[in-house]
């Protein structure tokens, strides 16, 4: 996907305010919570709620992801039925998946709309290369709140108890080319503990961060964006290369380090996320 995801914003699909506000924040996609932000009883409401704000537009070029309750519940097949064909829906969240067949069972009722799977399950992460697979997959979302709860694992800084479930997500998201994005982090008021937690994520290789308050955006679109001095490194590793070729040599040297193939299509990458990023703007 060449669609940035830097900043991915949960917003309770009840909440008409919280609908609204969103299409003035600056966050790259938003996730439509119909399943953990929705108390039972205002499920079918919510989703009327939600429809209606989707089909008014005003989102701009935010990716429009709809976190759908499961179909082991009451509402799961209905919410399916809603926004499974919706053109404003750009994907569904599927919550809590332990197995491919989660995704098949969503896919049968939804066989064009692309999916997105909750890995926030020790069985979802054991999983993951199974899942990551499904051709109808298009991204991952990492549950970690749900995750560490399935762990019995405390909530530390440096996220050690999580490294394994993280590590084997990114792993199955890059094998079989789907987006992947960071769990949420809580303590929405602690900046620097939030950023500390995006440089984290960001030097694992994941694509964004999942986000519970709008306070949080800046903080995450400046983590996963591209820096001047990363793109100016990259303009000059991709001029000196070409001079290399052009000189009949395989290799160049950039501030005393050798400058590969695999360099250039890194360099070309981090040049091409950071045009996607100025187009969102």
């Amino acid at each position: 996907m060449t669609h940035p995801v830097r900043s991915v914003l949960y917003i309770p699909g009840s909440n008409v305010r919280a609908l609204d506000k969103a299409r003035g924040l600056a966050a790259d996609a938003i996730i439509f919570d119909l399943e953990d932000a929705v108390a039972p009883d205002e499920k079918a409401a919510a989703r009327e709620v939600l429809a209606q704000a989707l089909a008014a537009g005003g989102y701009g070029a935010r990716l429009r992801i709809v976190r759908i309750n499961g179909l082991d519940t009451a509402w799961g097949a209905d919410d399916i039925a809603r926004f499974g064909a919706m053109a404003e829906v750009e994907a569904l969240l599927i919550p809590k998946v332990n197995t491919p067949a989660a995704l098949d069972a969503v896919a049968g009722l939804a066989p064009q709309k692309p999916l997105w799977a909750m890995m926030e399950t020790a069985l979802g992460c054991l999983n993951a290369a199974q899942i990551a697979a499904h051709p109808q997959l298009a991204g991952m979302v990492m549950g970690t709140n749900d995750l560490a709860r399935e762990l019995g694992s405390r909530m530390r800084a440096d996220r050690l108890p999580m490294q394994a479930g993280l590590g084997l997500c990114l792993l199955a998201a890059r094998a079989y080319g789907c987006v992947i994005v960071d769990g949420v982090y809580n303590a929405f008021k602690d900046e620097a503990g939030l950023l500390a937690e995006c440089t984290q994520g960001r030097d694992m290789g994941f694509d964004g961060k999942t986000l519970i308050h709008p306070a949080q955006i800046e903080i995450a679109n400046a983590a996963f964006a591209p820096s001047e001095a990363e793109l100016e490194l990259a303009a000059r590793q991709i001029a000196a290369f070409a001079q290399a070729q052009a000189a009949g040599q395989g290799v160049a040297v950039v501030d005393g380090k050798i400058v590969e193939n695999l360099h250039i299509m890194m360099a070309e990458a981090l040049l091409a996320k950071a045009s996607a990023i100025a187009a969102m703007a």
